[in-house]
C-alpha cells in the first residue's frame, strides 16, 4: 500500500520517530458521537495512507474500543507505527486508587487490545497533581520500562503546574497538554523548559474540539453521547477538554475574528490553527482527531506548509492576551 511521507520528528530524548501530525483516537471510542468499526477502520487507514505514523489513544476511550480498533488495523502490516496509550482514569483507579499492580494490569490489557507485546509510550492520564508530586507513579513507570512492558513513558496533564512537576523527573520522554490558539499560555515558559530538558511536547485538543475548524455555528447540533454536548460546563470531566475550556458561543465569535482578521487567505482554518502549533520548536506532534477520512487529509496538509510569519505570531499572541484568555473556563 502506498502512502505519503512526512518528515518525522524524534520524540524528546527517545528514539521514537513521530510524524508532526498524528491521529488522536479519542473519537474512535465514541465520545464524539457513535462510530462503527468500519468507520473507525476507514479513518485509521486514511491516516496511514496520508503518512501518519503516530497514534494516541487511551485505555478508557470507549472502555478499550479505541485501542481495539487500532490493534485490528495496525497489527498486521504497520508495525512501524508508534502507538501511545494511557493509564490513570479508569473506574476504581481515578482519583486515588493508583498502584503498581493496577498500572501493570492496565498495560497488559492495552497490549492485548493493541495486539502488541510492548507499549511504545505509556502516558499518565491526567491524574491528580497530588499523585504526581508524590512521585510513586514515576517509580512504577521505571519498573515497567525495566520489565520491557513499555519502551518509554510520559504524562498527559491538565494544567501548566502539573506539567512543571512532571518535568522534574529525568525519565520523562513526553508531555501531552492542551495547546492551541485558544490556549497559548504554555508558550510563555513551559515550552522552553521542555525543550531544555529534551522532553517532547504532544499538543492535544489542537482544534479545540473542532471549534477552530470554523465550521460550527449556533445551530450546530451534537449527539447526546458527544462530550461537546454533555461536558460544556465540565459536568463529566475537566471543562478544558471540551472546546479547550471556551464557552461555545463565545468561541464561535472569536473564531470568526481569527478567520476574518488573522488567517492568511490561502489557508483554511484547520491548516492555520495546526500550522500555528507546529511552528513552536518544542512541539513534537499535534494529534487532531477525525471522524471521517477527509478530516485526516485536511489535517495532514498543515505539516507541508511553511511557517507563519513572525509578525502574525506576535499579533495572535496579543489577541490571546487581550481577547481570549479571560474567557477560558477551568485551570490553565
Amino acid at each position: 500500500m502506498s502512502s505519503r511521507r512526512m518528515k518525522t520528528r524524534t520524540l524528546g530524548k527517545s528514539d521514537l520517530p513521530v510524524t508532526p501530525v498524528g491521529l488522536g483516537c479519542w473519537q474512535l471510542g465514541g465520545d464524539f458521537g457513535p462510530i462503527t468499526e468500519a468507520s473507525a477502520h476507514e479513518v485509521i487507514h486514511s491516516a496511514l495512507d496520508e503518512g501518519i505514523r503516530f497514534f494516541d489513544t487511551a485505555d478508557v476511550y470507549g472502555a478499550g474500543q479505541s485501542e481495539h480498533f487500532l490493534g485490528e488495523v495496525l497489527s498486521s502490516q504497520w508495525q512501524d507505527a508508534v502507538v501511545a496509550t494511557k493509564y490513570g482514569r479508569s473506574k476504581g483507579v481515578f482519583p486515588d486508587g493508583y498502584s503498581f499492580n493496577s498500572m501493570r494490569d492496565s498495560v497488559l490489557r492495552s497490549q492485548d487490545r493493541l495486539q502488541r507485546d510492548q507499549i511504545d509510550l505509556l502516558q499518565l492520564h491526567c491524574i491528580p497533581h497530588a499523585q504526581l508530586k508524590q512521585g510513586h507513579v514515576f517509580d512504577w513507570l521505571e519498573e515497567l520500562k525495566l520489565e520491557g512492558q513499555i519502551r518509554y513513558y510520559g504524562a498527559s496533564v491538565e494544567t501548566l503546574d502539573e506539567a512543571q512537576t512532571c518535568l522534574q523527573y529525568d525519565g520523562l520522554t513526553s508531555l501531552q497538554l492542551i495547546f492551541n490558539m485558544f490556549r497559548q499560555s504554555a508558550a510563555d515558559s513551559l515550552l522552553d523548559n521542555a525543550l531544555r530538558k529534551q522532553v517532547g511536547v504532544i499538543a492535544r485538543v489542537p482544534l479545540a474540539s473542532g471549534l477552530l475548524c470554523g465550521k460550527f455555528d449556533k445551530d450546530t447540533e451534537f449527539n447526546a453521547s458527544d462530550h461537546r454536548q454533555f461536558n460544556r460546563q465540565g459536568e463529566a470531566f475537566n471543562v478544558g477538554e471540551t472546546f479547550a475550556g471556551m464557552e461555545y458561543e463565545t468561541g464561535l465569535r472569536l473564531v470568526s475574528e481569527l478567520a476574518r482578521d488573522f488567517k492568511p487567505k490561502h489557508l483554511k482554518m484547520p491548516e492555520f490553527a495546526l500550522r500555528w502549533i507546529l511552528d513552536h520548536p518544542a512541539i513534537s506532534c499535534v494529534i487532531p482527531g477525525a471522524s471521517r477520512p477527509e478530516q485526516v487529509v485536511q489535517n495532514v496538509t498543515a505539516a507541508t506548509l511553511p511557517n507563519l510569519d513572525a509578525t502574525l505570531h506576535q499579533r495572535l499572541n496579543a489577541f490571546y492576551e487581550q481577547k481570549i484568555k479571560a474567557h477560558i473556563q477551568g485551570q490553565i
